[in-house]
């Protein structure tokens, strides 16, 4: 796959025409759009698929087999930057795209495969994007869950999709390659023989999606407790690491690693991939676990587990599906945490222990 800022590269005659994927600005959405691709490979064989990522987001196309160029937006988040944009979409009409995927919302990114004059536009309406989008989708109420809601631009608009039709789409896909987890297990002193088990205890919608600290921590304890020699890794951004360091302090000797901040995106995937299992707040950490079909446990409070769930061949989502919930706010409106709180280490061990069981130590991701 070839990975650039900007779209250089003119198409040459008679070179088939490409399309082009807008990404979401979230790293779960991104994932959760994969199977977006698929689809229109299937449909498409021929015709290269290329992404428009922030820089963000990007390494996790990049992880994407249907995917033959990943290239960066240069615009500032939240800005408008409407001469920026017009002279971007130049070097994108130079490209020969036969279609445009837009799967943001706003009206920015859908000026971009307007002014680059590409025929086809697809997406959501959005903010009143009439025009901009030529092929206007529409969600349901309530609102389709996230890996159909992508899929269904691959077919013609359709009002209410049919609960066999979600049940046949494809699953998030994504893959790391052996090279790729040995370079970073080896560059961050993970041992490749003793097992991982990956924790993420950030989010980044808000406090109310977090169990808390000392919860992940009784959970690592007793995951030592069946298999001393486990790597405990905490992931997560820079704003992660206080809560992955309050973990940490809850485990003894030298078990937990505390990444987060450490590692990059692609650093990430590669040790979730290595990873016998992920414990995962509601976050994009927990979808490209799925994606890379980790067994994994989803912790949910404040959102509903059943409007982005895990698809991996082993796979909890744990919900106390208290009165309050799913409240979707971004702290605890009533002030108690009980959703999270109240979901005990115990209670996560019980989904948690057979995954590991059923993995063998030695487990790894693959290509």
């Amino acid at each position: 796959m070839k990975e650039s800022v900007l779209p250089e590269k003119n198409v040459t005659a008679g070179a088939a025409e490409r399309i082009l994927v807008i990404s979401p600005n979230w790293i779960g959405d991104a994932v959760m759009a994969q199977p977006l691709l698929q689809l229109l490979r299937a449909a498409h064989p021929g015709r290269p698929i290329d992404v428009l990522a922030p820089p963000a987001v990007s390494p996790v196309w990049r992880q994407m087999a249907e995917v033959d160029e990943v290239l960066e937006t240069p615009f500032r988040h939240g800005a408008l930057q409407l001469r920026e944009r017009w002279k971007y979409a130049r070097l994108l009409r130079r490209r020969g795209y036969a279609e445009a995927y837009v799967l943001p919302n706003t009206i920015k990114y859908a000026l971009i495969p307007w002014l680059a004059g590409i025929r086809r536009r697809v997406g959501y309406k959005g903010e009143s994007r009439h025009g901009l989008i030529n092929v206007m989708h529409r969600d349901e109420t309530p609102p389709r869950p996230m890996v159909a809601f992508y899929a269904a631009l691959a077919t013609p608009p359709q009002a209410v999709q049919s609960a066999a039709g979600r049940a046949a789409l494809p699953r998030p896909r994504m893959a790391a390659s052996v090279a790729q987890i040995a370079a970073v297990c080896a560059r961050l002193g993970l041992d490749p023989a003793r097992p991982i088990v990956a924790f993420a205890p950030g989010a980044e919608f808000g406090g109310a999606k977090r169990w808390p600290a000392a919860h992940f921590a009784g959970l690592a304890r007793a995951v030592l407790e069946r298999e001393g020699g486990t790597q405990i890794v905490l992931l997560g951004s820079p704003k992660d690491k206080d809560a992955c360091a309050e973990v940490a302090q809850g485990v003894p000797g030298a078990a937990a690693f505390n990444l987060a901040g450490a590692t990059s995106l692609a650093d990430a995937i590669a040790l979730i991939a290595a990873s016998a299992a992920v414990v995962a707040n509601d976050s994009g950490l927990l979808h490209i676990a799925s994606a890379l079909n980790r067994p994994v446990v989803a912790l949910y409070g404040p959102t509903d587990p059943d409007h982005a769930p895990p698809f991996a061949d082993l796979a909890a989502s744990i919900s106390l599906r208290l009165a309050c919930a799913p409240c979707r706010q971004r702290e605890c409106p009533l002030g108690h945490q009980d959703c999270m709180v109240k979901l005990t280490p115990e209670l996560v061990w019980r989904s948690l222990q057979p995954m590991l069981a059923a993995t063998p130590a030695h487990a790894r991701g693959h290509v």
